[in-house]
C-alpha cells in the first residue's frame, strides 16, 4: 500500500508535468491539486498520526490551488499558504536536528543575494516575496539538520520558487513552467519520503542500555 502511494504521485506528477508543457489547463485543475495530498497519504499510512510536515503538506494543497487561479491576488494568497507550508516544514525539521552552521550561513546569503537581483524588477511583490523567501531558506537550512534526502527537497524547493520569482520579476526563462514543476515535485517527494525515513531510521535504534 505504501508503494503504492508513491506510484501514484509518480502519475499524477507525470500528469501535471504534461498538462504543463501541453498548457492544459484542465489536466493542471485535475493534477496539481492531488500532489499534496497523495503524499500525505503516503506519510500517514507510516507516520499514522499528523505532524508538521503533514500540516505542511496541507498548506502546499491549499496554496497549489489557489496558484492555479489568474490574477496578482490568487497569486499572493498562494503566498500565504506556502509560507504557511514552509513554516510548518521548519518547525518540524528544527525539532527533528540542529543544521549545521554553513547551512545557515549558505541560505541565508543565497537568500540576500536573490533578493538583491530581483529586487528593482518585483515592484508591489518585492515585500511579500523578501518574507516568504526568508521562510523558505531557513526551512532549507533547517532540512540540512534531518538527512540528505530532505536537505535535498529543500533546495529542490527553494530553486523551484527561485525560479517563480525570476517568472514574477519579467524574466521568461526557456521551459520555466516545467522547471518550476519538476522541481517542486521533486521537492515535496524528497521532503516526505525523507521526513518518513528519518523516523523510520530513529525507531529502528537500539536502545542504550546503562549500567
Amino acid at each position: 500500500m505504501r508503494r503504492l502511494w508513491l506510484a501514484l504521485f509518480g502519475l499524477v506528477a507525470a500528469v501535471e508535468l504534461v498538462a504543463v508543457a501541453v498548457d492544459s489547463t484542465v489536466l493542471q485543475w485535475l493534477a496539481k491539486p492531488l500532489l499534496a495530498p497523495v503524499l500525505l497519504a503516503y506519510l500517514l499510512t507510516h507516520r499514522r498520526r499528523a505532524d508538521a510536515v503533514a500540516a505542511g503538506l496541507v498548506a502546499a494543497t491549499a496554496g497549489d490551488v489557489a496558484l492555479l487561479v489568474p490574477g496578482r491576488t490568487a497569486f499572493l494568497v498562494g503566498m500565504g499558504f506556502f509560507l504557511l507550508a514552509q513554516l510548518a516544514f521548519l518547525t518540524g525539521f528544527l525539532r527533528r536536528g540542529r543544521p549545521p552552521a554553513p547551512a545557515w550561513a549558505g541560505y541565508l546569503l543565497a537568500w540576500a543575494a536573490g533578493n538583491a537581483l530581483l529586487w528593482g524588477a518585483l515592484g508591489p511583490l518585492r515585500l511579500p516575496v523578501l518574507g516568504y523567501s526568508l521562510a523558505l531558506c531557513l526551512m532549507a537550512a533547517a532540512a540540512a539538520g534531518v538527512s540528505a534526502r530532505v536537505a535535498a527537497g529543500g533546495a529542490f524547493f527553494l530553486v523551484s520558487d527561485l525560479l517563480i520569482g525570476v517568472g514574477a520579476a519579467g524574466t521568461a526563462l526557456p521551459g520555466a513552467g516545467l522547471l518550476v514543476m519538476g522541481t517542486y515535485c521533486a521537492a515535496l517527494l524528497l521532503i516526505t519520503t525523507g521526513w518518513v525515513a528519518a523516523h523510520a531510521g530513529a525507531a529502528r535504534e537500539p536502545e542504550v542500555v546503562h549500567a
